[in-house]
């Protein structure tokens, strides 16, 4: 336990309401059982847990014929963390009875963590919201959902006629099926907006565009599974025993039968650290300082792969100089670290491969997060491990359908697929939706509007409290949102409140707003965390256990989840109300157009085969809904490590979940690629190259590779990415069906050879690539300088609070700048650091515990999970903690150095963290600088625990790329309470 608990009598009473009896003494462990709905299969294997039904509270108890009545196993995919664990539900008569932890899924084979063994009790709904609410003078009213989605709209579209469409912040939700995803996002099109995001702008956006602007695509590069292939593993910046946990099954065991190298390297001793062979404990904010420490080990002893280098990489040399500057003594300093450990682990990632680096959010969240994710792939890309078994950059997402809802376009910057947001991207999607061009532009206050990216999550509150440019005074400046109007409305689906940095700021935010729509099966910190008074409208939506449709998991590959049991209460599912919301705004008919629906019903199945009609670029369609369904039918046929169907099965040759790229029409039935970039196999059978997406040259040198092509390529070179001018240069044109050049023609007209891969509907271009044994997106070097980004080279910036002032004048943050529609501080705020330091010494970082995720609305509310971690805490170091006079358990007043914020929590006293660095989880919410909040949730929504957010004194910085919110390097002072 993290938390020193009172005795067992003590624990029941304060969770009396969570348990409902079912710990009371005089119960046998039969009748235990009997109320839990365990059987001893399932309790042996921790994976029914749950113990509620998939009815509402007040159902009347089955009778003993209907329990004896046959079982139906239904699958579908934990929603908490982006493993992709099957859960197979035991259900009968409607009612979600039991649950198994699906032990022929080759990911989680029969294992849960604690958070996934009791996804049924989310299903139960005790604490869920049960109807349409509304705050009328500061107290909850119930309304029906016609009434609620009525009066919504009729709000919006007054916003809308008074302040135009980007008034309005669409927020979504990596808890979104794919297709809910996708069609939130054609929401905010057609709405008019590009400020539509989700939590990818808080935990991986950084990733996304790190990555992408490396080799050209922004995801995992193998899988899980790969990583038994690994002889040495990195694992920076994350803590997958809590945050992860069945992932962990494959990194240990990679480590004990592959005998491989863990090298843990974490400011804090996580519980990921206590499995590693070698643990590096590094000063908060200081990784890349750490990676060209390894780098210049590396090239000082001549360890980089020379052939990989000249073949399949741009602009190493730029990096060679930079490395050099970082000289052991100079690594040490920054970082902490000693040179001879960091060249220890520098010679075992370079020599004992293949090797593979992991990360999560403690290498995103930061204000250099993508810098950061550049000098992680740079090392992978000077070691040669990437396009190989056992080799890559293995990036955990956080959320269920994380990876899937940035695919999908839940980005300010992108439209579904990574597509962007110029012209030819948006005529692209108008032909997918079978609308004009030029009605969809009427859509936008402006084609600049329509083209520039929107208001990201981080910073939704400062666009509410600025002025927009016809709202602005002399007085403002420089200081005002770069649209008409500042936000006035927001519409959240899915997301927590208290994920957030500077929730002083977000509660300002949150009082000027003219309407809050809150649509989630609970009502979030959202709707309580501000004194609101009317405005409000919560919307119960049903979890993804209580709908059909696709989850992404961070190997890119997909799977369909099939509908437990009908949405309990009188929730809805997110389809069904989008479509009554696009109904109501007056374009329900366009945005439907080629999408089923039947008496307000939405089908899945045809948003998925409209996602499979458009989105090319990234290979989303090759997974139909059929293909999809027979690997659920049949996962025990796919074999655990290579993820690939066994000879002589219905999936034969697929790998499982037909991970994107899935090339093609689904008739061509690709595999799907489970290892992005790897030459040692065909295209057609899910081998690749370096996306060929940054030009042909640069500064009189190629950018294409040189002597490096994927197996069985006629083009045995580097080559640009694929269009109709191409084919007819290559004499392929011809290739091409009647069918194909009709449609391409069609679509294209005059300008027939500007026809690219990504933007032919018929897929004919990269059909005929793929025979040719050519990747559709060209063959090119990777960029280790990526010219486009504020700092090309990687460089090391101190945080923007630093606990080391002394290094700010050689690694200052980036200048004050603008980004996003709005004024982006970095030197300016930095400068504080010098004072500030002497107030707040210690250095706050925060990150995940095993029993909860994200905001903890959800889970937080699961009284299985409750009763294992029942209060918010503070790790800090025994010397800090004896400095302060604060004892292990007591409570402290927890400080941050902006809007005088504090916040009270239990002190943890643990060498877990360095002296000078403390640790906090940012799953709690419910308290707010010490009052306690519970009596502004809609009454018995509350969740079972509440705590205070580490956000409320989380601080001002953000990545200058993706705007990523800085939470884990800021400043703090901590105090008896």
């Amino acid at each position: 336990m993290l938390i020193k608990r009172a005795d067992g009598r003590a624990a029941r009473q304060r969770l009396s309401s969570a348990y409902q009896g079912l710990s009371g003494g005089g119960m046998d462990r039969r009748g235990f059982l009997r109320q839990a709905g365990l059987g001893g299969a399932g309790l042996a294997a921790l994976g029914s847990l749950g113990a509620g039904r998939a009815r509402a509270a007040n159902e009347a108890t089955p009778d003993l014929a209907d329990r004896n009545a046959p079982l139906q196993r239904i699958k579908n995919v934990c929603t908490h963390c982006s493993v992709g664990c099957t859960v197979t539900a035991e259900v009968r008569h409607g009612t979600w009875v039991g649950q198994e932890p699906s032990y022929d899924s080759p990911i989680n084979r029969g294992t849960h963590c604690a958070k996934g063994a009791s996804v049924r009790e989310l299903v139960h709904g005790d604490r869920r919201l049960k109807y349409p609410m509304k705050l009328v003078g500061g107290e909850w009213q119930r309304l029906s959902w016609d009434t609620a989605i009525s009066e919504i709209s009729a709000k919006l579209l007054e916003v809308r006629e008074k302040a135009g469409p980007d008034s309005v912040f669409w927020l979504g939700s990596a808890k979104f099926t794919n297709e809910a995803a996708y069609l939130y996002r054609k929401l905010g099109a057609f709405w008019g907006t590009n400020s539509v995001d989700h939590q990818a702008r808080i935990c991986h956006s950084t990733t996304v565009a790190g990555v992408a602007n490396t080799w050209g695509y922004g995801a995992q590069t193998n899988s899980y599974n790969d990583i038994r292939n690994a002889k040495t593993m990195i694992i920076m910046g994350g803590n997958p025993a809590e945050a992860h946990p069945v992932s962990l099954q494959h990194v240990l065991t990679g480590k004990e039968v592959n005998r491989a190298n863990l090298i843990v390297i974490d400011p804090r001793y996580t519980r990921t650290a206590a499995h590693a062979t070698e643990y590096v404990r590094l000063r908060p904010g200081t990784d890349i300082p750490l990676i060209w420490g390894l780098l210049w080990h590396i090239f000082e002893n001549g360890w980089e792969d020379k052939q990989f280098i000249a073949q399949r990489v741009h602009g190493m040399e730029e990096i060679r100089a930079e490395v050099a500057k970082w000289k052991p003594d100079e690594v040490q300093r920054v970082t902490g670290v000693p040179g001879e450990q960091l060249k220890r682990v520098a010679q075992m990632f370079a020599t004992q491969k293949p090797s593979t680096l992991i990360w999560c959010m403690g290498a995103t969240q930061k204000t250099v997060g993508t810098a950061n994710v550049r000098a992680y792939s740079i090392l992978l890309l000077a070691t040669g491990n990437v396009g190989a078994t056992g080799t890559g950059a293995n990036i955990f997402r956080g959320h269920t359908n994380v990876q899937g809802a940035t695919d999908m376009g839940l980005d300010v910057t992108s439209l579904p697929g990574y597509y962007g947001l110029d012209e030819n991207a948006w005529r692209h999607f108008c032909r997918v939706w079978g609308v004009s061009y030029e009605w969809m532009q009427g859509r936008f206050g402006s084609k600049a509007l329509m083209e520039m990216p929107g208001i990201p999550t981080t910073r939704w509150f400062d666009a509410t409290l600025m002025p927009g440019e016809q709202e602005k005074t002399a007085a403002d400046g420089e200081a005002y949102v770069a649209q008409p109007h500042s936000l006035k409305a927001m519409m959240v689906f899915g997301h927590g409140g208290n994920t957030v940095t500077r929730i002083p700021e977000s509660i300002k935010g949150l009082e000027k707003l003219e309407l809050l729509v809150v649509a989630d099966p609970h009502p979030t910190t959202f709707s309580q965390v501000s004194n609101r008074k009317d405005g409000t409208y919560l919307l119960p939506i049903c979890t993804s256990f209580e709908m059909d449709g696709t989850r992404t998991a961070s190997n890119r590959s997909l799977q369909w989840g099939y509908k437990i049991v009908d949405p309990i209460f009188e929730s809805r599912n997110d389809y069904d109300v989008i479509h009554a919301l696009a109904q109501k705004l007056g374009f329900g008919a366009e945005m439907f157009k080629t999408i089923e629906v039947k008496d307000g019903v939405v089908s899945a199945e045809s948003i998925l085969r409209e996602m499979n009609r458009g989105l090319w670029s990234i290979g989303y369609t090759g997974q139909s809904p059929e293909r999809l369904k027979l690997h659920m039918e049949h996962q025990d046929k796919f074999d655990l490590v290579t993820l690939r169907g066994r000879p002589g099965t219905p999936v034969e040759h697929d790998t499982y979940g037909l991970p994107w790229p899935c090339w093609g029409t689904p008739e061509i039935r690709h595999p799907g690629t489970h290892i992005l970039y790897n030459t040692n196999l065909h295209v057609k059978d899910g081998g690749g190259t370096f996306r060929a997406r940054f030009g042909v040259e640069r500064n009189g040198q190629t950018l294409l590779a040189e002597g490096s092509w994927s197996k069985g390529s006629e083009i045995q070179d580097g080559y640009p990415e694929f269009t109709v001018a191409m084919l007819k240069r290559l004499g392929w044109f011809d290739d091409l069906t009647a069918a194909e050049k009709a449609s391409i023609a069609a679509n294209f007209g005059p300008n027939i050879d500007r026809a690219a891969w990504s933007t032919d509907l018929s897929g004919g271009i990269i059909r005929v690539a793929l025979e040719h044994g050519c990747s559709p997106f060209g063959n090119a070097k990777a960029r280790a300088v990526a010219w486009n980004l504020p700092d090309p080279v990687p460089v090391h910036r101190e945080p923007i609070y630093t606990a080391r002032p002394d290094l700010m004048a050689k690694y200052p943050t980036l200048p004050d700048r603008r980004g996003f529609r709005m004024p982006h501080l970095g030197q300016s705020i930095q400068a504080r650091s010098t004072t500030v330091v002497k107030d707040f010494p210690i250095i706050l970082t925060s990150g995940r515990l095993v029993e909860y995720e994200g905001g903890g609305e959800e889970t937080r509310s699961n009284k299985w999970l409750a009763e294992l971690q029942q209060e918010m805490f503070v790790e800090i170091n025994p010397a800090d903690a004896t400095e302060r006079g604060v004892r292990d358990g007591g409570w402290v007043w927890v400080a941050g150095p902006e809007n005088g914020a504090r916040i009270r929590v239990k002190a943890l006293v643990t060498e877990r963290v360095g002296r000078g660095v403390a640790f906090m989880p940012f799953h709690f919410g419910g308290f707010y600088q010490g009052e306690d909040r519970r009596g502004f949730y809609p009454p018995g929504t509350d969740p079972i625990v509440l705590g205070e957010s580490v956000n409320t004194i989380t601080t001002y910085g953000y990545d200058p790329v993706t705007f990523m919110q800085e939470t884990k390097v800021t400043l703090c002072q901590i105090r008896s309470a």
